[in-house]
C-alpha cells in the first residue's frame, strides 16, 4: 500500500509519530495509550473499533527511525505475529507513504481462517491512518508555505 502526500518528508513522520508523543491529545488517546516509552521506541497499546461501542485492543512496539521508517511489532493481538512498516520516501516537496506487513497465524486451517477475518480489519486500519496523515499533512504544509 502506497500514497503520495503533497508535504515534506519531515513534516509527514511528524504527523505518524505525534500520537506517541509526551503529550497526545485526547482524541488521539482515544486511539494509542503509550504504555512504556524510550528513547526511539514506545510501547502502546492501540484500540481499533469493531462494532458499536466494541473495540480491539492490540499491543505493539513502535520503533521511530527518523525520517524515513516506523516500524510496528505485536506483542499482543488477534494473532501471534504481525510487523508492519511505514516508510516514507522523499520526492522533491512531496513524501511517498509505503506500507507492509506480515501476518502470521498457528492452528492450521482454522489459523488460516481467522488470519482471513483479520486481514481485511487491519489493511482497513492503515488505509484510513493513510488518508488522516495525507490530510493533516497536507494541511500543515499547506500552512508552513504560506507562513
Amino acid at each position: 500500500m502506497s500514497i503520495e502526500i503533497d508535504a515534506p518528508r519531515d513534516l509527514v513522520f511528524d504527523v505518524i509519530a505525534e500520537p506517541y508523543a509526551e503529550r497526545t491529545s485526547r482524541a488521539a488517546q482515544e486511539k494509542v495509550r503509550v504504555l512504556e516509552r524510550g528513547q526511539d521506541m514506545v510501547l502502546a497499546a492501540h484500540y481499533t473499533p469493531i462494532r458499536g461501542r466494541l473495540k480491539a485492543t492490540t499491543v505493539e512496539t513502535v520503533h521511530f527511525e527518523r525520517p524515513h521508517r516506523i516500524g510496528f511489532r505485536l506483542v499482543r493481538g488477534p494473532v501471534p505475529y504481525v510487523v508492519e512498516t511505514f516508510t516514507l520516501e522523499q520526492d522533491g516537496d512531496r513524501t511517498w507513504l509505503s506500507y507492509t506487513g506480515e501476518l502470521g497465524t498457528d492452528l492450521w486451517r482454522l489459523g488460516v481462517r481467522w488470519g482471513d477475518v483479520v486481514s481485511p480489519k487491519w489493511e482497513s486500519v492503515v488505509a484510513s491512518s493513510f488518508r488522516t496523515v495525507k490530510t493533516e499533512a497536507e494541511r500543515r504544509g499547506a500552512n508552513r508555505r504560506r507562513d
